[in-house]
């Protein structure tokens, strides 16, 4: 039997904590390959996308490949904007065996809260390249206004 030396250090309840806090971190950054078959290929899945801001736009950035346009519907509710679409399934050909699959289909819903000087009545939408891009303007308040200082 080996005989370890005690470093004298006593039980530490805050540091099981933030042993257990890591260990949830690294559980939610886990690939969604990681998931079972059924729930990772089918009907969840969210498009990646990023939000800029100028400054005379908020805009928003969406990758969708694959997704038709009539598939995609953008909706504001308040300042609520709701982004939300489905990517279809191809036809399955009954020659092909797949090996490996690993594409995402079904239904996708993403929301955002717009700040309080986002114009959403004024609100564009493009989809180009399977890359959609909402620009939603800035109200005229809100806008950075030039002030010029006098010297007597």
């Amino acid at each position: 039997m080996a005989l370890i030396k005690w470093r004298g250090r006593e039980w530490d309840p805050f540091r099981e904590l933030l042993d257990l806090e890591k260990e949830f971190q690294r559980f939610f950054d886990t690939s969604l390959e990681l998931l079972p078959e059924r729930v990772s290929k089918e009907g969840i899945w969210s498009p990646s996308l990023d939000v800029a801001e100028d400054k005379e736009n908020i805009i928003i950035k969406a990758d969708l490949p694959g997704v038709k346009q009539q598939d995609i519907n953008i909706s504001i509710t308040g300042d609520i904007l709701t982004l939300q679409g489905e990517r279809k399934r191809e036809e399955e050909v009954k020659d092909k065996s797949y090996h490996r699959i690993e594409r995402f289909y079904g239904v996708f819903k993403r929301s955002f809260t717009l700040p309080p000087y986002a114009d959403t009545t004024k609100v564009k939408a493009t989809y180009k390249d399977g890359v959609l891009e909402i620009v939603i303007p800035k109200t005229e308040e809100s806008k950075p206004k030039q002030i010029k200082v006098e010297v007597k």
